[in-house]
């Protein structure tokens, strides 16, 4: 591929290998798309109904990883799930959510593009793809 200029070479060949892991990932025949690129596998549906909204506020457990398999957080772990308000995550990840019911357990893999983009935040490298697997316990 052609070089960004002023990216190094070492974030440019990271960025080139978060992007061709989507691009395998894609062509599993258990992934789904939702817009932007995000995909998605169902690791378990749940039995509720009701919708989340921007505007929700959810209870979920959820783990982040990078497709290094490096962690950068885990409340599965944790044992203790966390409610958050919807519009204060990240657009993609909103997404993801409101596209989801109660007791749904998914993988969200989100393009760097549409994560942190090219800047790192804390233990999350730029032009890094965000897994995130969540189970979606409650809507407010």
């Amino acid at each position: 591929s052609i070089p960004t200029p002023g990216v190094p070479v070492e974030a440019e060949e990271y960025k080139n290998n978060n992007g061709q892991y989507l691009i395998d990932l894609a062509s599993n025949e258990d992934i789904n798309a939702l817009g932007g690129g995000v995909l998605y596998k169902v690791l378990e549906s749940g039995e509720g109904k009701a919708n989340v909204t921007p505007r929700s506020i959810v209870t979920c457990s959820c783990k982040g990883s990078l497709i290094s398999g490096k962690v950068f957080d885990n409340l599965f772990e944790r044992g203790c799930p966390e409610a958050f308000s919807v519009n204060d995550l990240i657009e993609d990840f909103q997404m993801a959510l409101c596209n989801m019911h109660i007791g749904d357990h998914w993988e969200v893999c989100i393009p760097w593009q549409q994560g942190y983009g090219k800047r790192s935040d804390a233990d999350i490298p730029g032009y890094s793809t965000l897994i995130f697997e969540i189970q979606l316990l409650g809507i407010a």
